[in-house]
């Protein structure tokens, strides 16, 4: 019995390292992937799967990504592609965008197409773009005539791919940002808003003349004018600011000009004031000397005291004196 349980221990044990080394065998040796390869006309060697595994390269992507340029009538070295990948490219996507360029009679070698991918663009959507060009639709973009009239305006840019300037190149927002400075630079010099209304036709020549897909990854096709609406009449309403920031200004000099009156004649006053002071002390001197006598005096007051009684009357509010009159003295 001892040596029954030994043989069948050995016997599993033999199975078990035969199915683990064949299992080893099958994941470095691709065999399904291998015979595809070979069927396909696009000959890989086992030992160029097995160090594939070992340079932790997936051989499906690679494999299949190769047969796909091979059936398409592309040669593309295997290394190429396995260097691609372990650049951190998407070699699937090239394979495909060389494809389609292929197609399209749009001349595509690999390494432009690998630097496209690397450069983080998506060079199947590029390539796709290149041959079905994308319309892109600006926002509203509002602009004033010279006759101060505001008009709002949509446009469709149709732009498609340049591969020459796609890495390096400028993207959708800096064409809509040129598109939009080139409306309104092309409104603004227009005479009236009513010939911008008769012949729209004339803003996007005029800008497309311009050149605006210089340094971008686009070349503009065309620029068209989707909508245009009249704004607010911006000329009226900035003559209208102007006209009460006049008004404003011209009664805060006219306060200066009352506020200046009103102390000059406080100050008046004060000197009038000031020179009543005066009066009694050259009356006193007056009365020294001889020069004023008593009854010159009293008719001074009653001609002050009448004179009081007809600005009373008047309605000027002043009150007569209470000094001794002529007739009281008598």
């Amino acid at each position: 019995m001892n040596e029954l349980e030994t043989g069948l221990v050995g016997i599993l044990t033999t199975l078990m390292l035969t199915v683990a080394g064949m299992a080893l065998l099958l994941y470095l040796i691709p065999l399904r992937l291998w015979i595809a390869a070979w069927a396909s006309g696009a000959y890989v060697g086992l030992l160029t799967l097995i160090g594939m595994r070992l340079r932790r390269v997936p051989p499906d992507t690679v494999v299949t990504a190769r047969i796909s340029a091979v059936k398409a009538g592309l040669t593309i070295p295997l290394n190429d592609l396995e260097a691609h990948y372990l650049a951190g490219g998407n070699v699937v996507n090239v394979v495909l965008a060389m494809i389609s360029a292929d197609k399209a009679n749009i001349p595509m070698p690999f390494k432009r197409a690998a630097a496209i991918d690397l450069a983080g663009r998506d060079v199947l959507g590029a390539v796709k773009m290149s041959v079905l060009p994308k319309v892109i639709e600006t926002p509203r973009i509002a602009a004033v005539a010279k006759d101060g009239i505001q008009l709002h305006a949509i446009c469709r840019v149709t732009v498609r791919t340049n591969l020459d300037r796609l890495v390096g190149g400028a993207g959708e927002e800096t064409v809509l940002a040129r598109v939009g400075e080139g409306i309104v630079s092309t409104i603004g010099s227009a005479e009236t808003h009513k010939n911008v209304l008769e012949n729209p036709d004339h803003i996007s020549k005029h800008v497309l003349a311009k050149g605006l897909d210089a340094g971008t990854a686009f070349e503009i096709l065309s620029i068209d004018i989707a909508d245009i609406d009249v704004g607010e009449n911006i000329g009226a309403k900035l003559q209208i600011d102007q006209a009460d920031a006049d008004k404003q200004i011209a009664q805060a000099r006219a306060e200066q000009r009352r506020a200046m009156a009103v102390a000059l004649e406080q100050e008046m006053r004060a000197k009038v004031v000031e020179a009543e002071a005066e009066v009694p002390k050259a009356m006193a001197e007056a009365f020294r000397q001889g020069n004023l006598g008593i009854m010159d005096y009293y008719r001074m007051k009653n001609v002050q005291a009448d004179t009081s009684m007809r600005d009373a009357i008047a309605g000027t509010g002043e009150e007569p004196p209470t000094g001794p009159t002529q007739k009281e003295h008598r």
